[in-house]
């Protein structure tokens, strides 16, 4: 069995395979790197069958999205560790290394992700991850070196392995076993926070989802969907509210997603406001099929206990927005008041 597969999606990609595959092939010569293609109408994998022979192509026959084609393509990867990498990502020397040592060393970690940096801005982190993703109180997810739309300028200060609450899919190294034990990624989230639902169903069955910041990559990111896309905000609202109906317990449940539709309802309100209707109608559309789906998630629902998970026991809406603490050294993981 192979030990690392590095599988990266793509779908018309031919442009950022042309330009990342170099840096994945160079910097993984202990891993088989494989192109799992989600049936692209460009010449992608001509491309990759001619000038990277070693990269082995797998056929998704339709467009199947993150998540879809992901699980069609794993289940034809025979390997230990899976490394899910998007097309638009550069990776660095020894990136794998440091995060196989990891998994080694403790057989209780069962998904990593890297330091997620940005290819524009080497010096800052990248929305997408950054330096590992945690979830607070009421559900929302954001990242150390990133609160919502501010991203700090890198200076070494992750630079540390640490449990996070999730692993960014950009760059998801994750034991082959569990992912398909856990349940895979859920196709009805199709293309957003797949992997903070993933991630939480695998520590609620007992496993730890790390950060390892010895490894490094960079991202471009907005390639799938644009962070100022009405529908990327469409998936932001919708599958939010599935993360939490899915993973929440049900005492907490019970007043955070009215808390969370109350939000969400400001939100809608703000973008009027600021003349983004498209986005208010995008909200809209997004409980609309969240209520449409509740049957569904609630049949979803994972067991296992969140109770010791590395949760920010406050709100970062109002932490940020309020109080107006930008960077993550500005939170207090010790007072949940």
């Amino acid at each position: 069995m192979i030990k690392v597969a590095v599988v990266i999606l793509n779908y018309n990609g031919r442009d950022l395979l042309q330009k990342f595959l170099p840096s994945v092939i160079q910097f993984s010569p202990s891993a088989k790197v494989f192109l799992a293609d989600n049936h692209s109408s460009d010449d992608s994998v001509a491309l990759v069958q001619k000038e990277f022979p070693s990269v082995e192509v797998i056929s998704i026959p339709e467009n199947r999205g993150f998540c879809g084609g992901y699980n069609f393509a794993l289940q034809k990867v025979e390997a230990e560790y899976y490394v899910l990498l998007n097309s638009d990502v550069e990776v660095t020397n020894g990136w794998i290394e440091p995060v196989v040592e990891l998994f080694e060393k403790d057989a209780t970690i069962g998904a990593v992700q890297p330091k997620i940096l940005s290819y524009h801005h080497k010096h800052q982190f990248e929305y997408a991850g950054a330096g590992g993703g945690f979830i607070d109180t009421l559900g929302y997810p954001f990242c150390r070196g990133r609160l919502f739309d501010l991203l700090e300028e890198e200076h070494g200060q992750f630079n540390d392995t640490l449990p996070v609450f999730w692993a960014s899919g950009a760059c998801l190294f994750i034991r082959s076993s569990l992912f398909h034990t856990a349940g895979r990624l859920d196709e009805d989230f199709f293309a957003h926070m797949e992997e903070i639902d993933l991630c939480w169903r695998i520590q609620k069955a007992g496993f730890k989802v790390y950060y390892q910041g010895k490894s490094t990559v960079y991202h471009v990111g907005g390639g799938t969907l644009s962070a100022l896309s009405p529908k990327k905000t469409y998936f932001n609202f919708k599958n939010g509210l599935s993360l939490i109906l899915k993973n929440m317990s049900g005492s907490s449940l019970v007043y955070k997603l009215p808390l969370r539709i109350i939000l969400d309802w400001i939100a809608i309100l703000k973008f009027l406001l600021q003349g983004s209707g498209k986005d208010s109608l995008a909200v809209m559309k997004a409980h609309l099929h969240f209520l449409k789906g509740f049957r569904n998630d609630l049949r979803k629902r994972s067991a296992g206990t969140s109770a010791s998970l590395p949760i920010y026991h406050r709100s970062i809406v109002f932490d940020h927005f309020v109080l107006k603490r930008n960077k993550f050294a500005d939170l207090d993981f010790n007072n949940p008041k």
